[in-house]
């Protein structure tokens, strides 16, 4: 069980933000699903803008980014 602890650990931290956009419709379904304050508007997916979203949801979430990175790893 550990091992696989560190190597969702790994993945966070090595997260690509272009990723995001390759499962956003999945992605952005889950995030209203688990979190419903979030609106349609905060999830506005533009390529290139990967990172201006990540810290949109940061602010939104209450959460830093490794927790942000953590939670689309589970949804993703």
């Amino acid at each position: 069980m550990r091992h696989d602890f560190l190597s969702v650990s790994i993945n966070i931290h090595t997260m690509d933000t272009t990723q995001i956009g390759k499962n956003w419709p999945e992605l952005r379904k889950k995030l209203m699903e688990k979190y419903p304050e979030l609106t349609a508007d905060d999830l506005v997916y533009e390529i290139g803008r990967e990172a201006e979203l990540l810290k949109h949801l940061q602010e939104k979430l209450k959460k830093n980014r490794s927790e942000i990175d953590y939670v689309l790893s589970l949804m993703g």
